[in-house]
């Protein structure tokens, strides 16, 4: 018998606008990514002492997981058994860039730690996994584009495993100064909209 599994919630952050569940939740009018994300971090009330050290790439991912999250009432008090598939297409490129300039130049030559420990696209869902307290399986994957197909299979393979009781997946890419995050969570139950790849696809061009 096949599964029926359930998005309960998804946020899509891109062109200064969060939407959490198709609705409008933030906006500005900022002329930076670095100031954008910033304002929806204290617009948030979001408490993570890191998330200032961050790179452009966790920033965004963590923001979408922590609108999500929230809206989720998530106890972070407790383990969350909670995977996460996260794709992208410029993997970390953004901060490679940062480290190559920073080591190019053999007259100031100086390899910031701080800069190269973000130099994995992976390293994102750590940080979500900090502060939400997730102890399940994790993955980051690299596509040429959004990649809806992939992300129905892995998300349900987990649930069918029993891997997890529920799945955060999504598209998180940073490249320069375009950005842009698609994540949804997906569970056995509670509703919602039916997880399907044309209904994954259909939230996404939302």
């Amino acid at each position: 018998m096949k599964n029926n599994y359930y998005i309960s919630s998804y946020c899509h952050i891109k062109n200064n606008t969060v939407r959490l569940n198709g609705n409008i939740v933030y906006h500005d009018n900022s002329e930076t990514f670095s100031e954008f994300i910033k304002n929806l971090y204290r617009a948030e009330n979001t408490k993570y002492a890191k998330f200032f050290k961050m790179d452009n790439l966790s920033k965004l991912a963590f923001m979408a997981a922590d609108i999500i999250l929230k809206n989720e009432n998530l106890n972070t008090d407790t383990d969350n058994n909670i995977a996460l598939v996260f794709s992208n297409k410029a993997a970390s490129l953004d901060t490679d860039r940062k480290h190559q300039t920073s080591i190019q130049d053999k007259q100031d030559y100086y390899p910031s730690p701080a800069v190269f420990v973000y130099t994995l696209p992976n390293i994102c869902l750590g940080e979500i996994s900090i502060k939400y307290k997730l102890f399940s399986e994790n993955s980051f994957f690299i596509f040429d584009s959004f990649n809806a197909d992939h992300l129905f299979n892995y998300s349900n393979s987990l649930l069918d495993l029993n891997k997890s009781e529920a799945v955060l997946s999504g598209w998180v890419d940073f490249d320069d100064t375009n950005y842009e995050a698609f994540l949804y969570l997906v569970s056995r139950s509670g509703g919602g909209t039916i997880h399907d790849k044309q209904n994954i696809i259909t939230l996404y061009n939302r």
